[in-house]
């Protein structure tokens, strides 16, 4: 299969969701049931340092079904979407040759986009640049960062917001890397891997559902050794800029000082932010991928939407 081409047109379900609404436990059932690949769209699922911290499909799952690209990539490995959708586009020209259904499934939405949208051709940014441009952002004054790309890039500019750290970092380090603006690189997009008609869902929980599970959750992971996951991982001493690092845990747990008060502080802390990232999530589903069917799992019969789903890549791969 090239890129762009529809060959996979029925054999693909896409299944995606905020953090800690049961995507990947629906993603094996349906996958156990066809014989399916099961292949993360998660950005942090994809490194082995963060088992638990990413809350990776248990053992069980992946005795259940066939997983790709989970905990397949060292730390210090910088990722990113580009690198993501040519894994993927190998996957799926081999599916395709075996005649084999894929449960694609994750919570990181700009993999979604450039799974169905394609993806910008921007050229690889400088480590220098890249860095420099972080750095400055940790050390700006609020709205120096939107300012400063105002003056070069103001097209990009008022697409962001004054307090959209990540996006106007993005944006200052390509047209710093390129001599072209992000919006115009933007123009310029790969055939989609997938086509606009293929299987797929958002997992919309309501809020307080979703709260209650990522706080069982999250005790869960420190019952399962988060702490130490997280200690491991900065005891490397790696750049602190690359995407691993940022796990939502690696910081708080990592740093714990031996005592109960300290540790209930930073997994109060970590839980905060899950719940603000979940909300993230919510949101670019919301924005970028408003036409997906959206299903409350809160409600809904776990075992029936497997069987209405298997029952639709069936038909499309017989």
């Amino acid at each position: 299969m090239k890129e762009g081409d529809n060959a996979l047109a029925g054999a693909v379900t896409l299944i995606a969701g905020p953090t800690a609404s049961g995507k990947s436990g629906l993603a094996t059932a349906l996958a156990e049931r066809l014989d399916a690949l099961v292949v993360n769209a998660d950005s942090m699922q994809v490194y082995r340092d963060l088992d638990i911290l990413t809350a990776r499909p248990p053992a069980t799952d992946l005795a259940r079904a066939e997983h790709r690209l989970y905990g397949h990539l060292d730390a210090a490995t910088p990722y990113s979407v580009a690198a993501w959708r040519a894994e993927v586009a190998a996957i799926l020209r081999a599916a395709a040759q075996d005649n084999r259904p894929v449960v694609l499934v994750g919570g990181t939405g700009l993999y979604f986009k450039a799974l169905t949208q394609g993806l910008s051709r921007i050229p690889p940014i400088p480590d220098a640049i890249r860095a420099r441009w972080r750095t400055q952002a940790d050390a700006a004054p609020a709205g120096a960062l939107h300012a400063a790309l105002a003056a070069r890039d103001p097209v990009m500019a008022a697409r962001l917001a004054p307090g959209d750290t990540q996006r106007l970092v993005r944006a200052l380090e390509v047209i710093d890397g390129t001599g072209r603006s992000l919006a115009d690189w933007q123009g310029t997009r790969d055939a989609p891997l997938v086509p606009a008609d293929v299987q797929r869902l958002v997992l919309a929980p309501p809020r307080p559902w979703l709260h209650a599970r990522i706080a069982s959750r999250f005790s869960a992971m420190v019952a399962a050794g988060a702490v130490e996951e997280a200690r491991a991982l900065l005891a490397r001493d790696l750049d602190p800029t690359l995407p691993a690092m940022k796990a939502i845990g690696v910081r708080e747990l990592g740093a714990l000082p031996d005592d109960r008060a300290g540790l209930e502080a930073a997994c109060a802390r970590a839980t905060t932010d899950t719940r603000r990232y979940a909300k993230r999530q919510e949101t670019f589903f919301r924005g970028q991928l408003p036409d997906w069917p959206r299903i409350d799992p809160s409600a809904m019969d776990v075992a029936e939407l497997v069987d209405t789903l298997s029952d639709t890549m069936r038909k499309t791969t017989c």
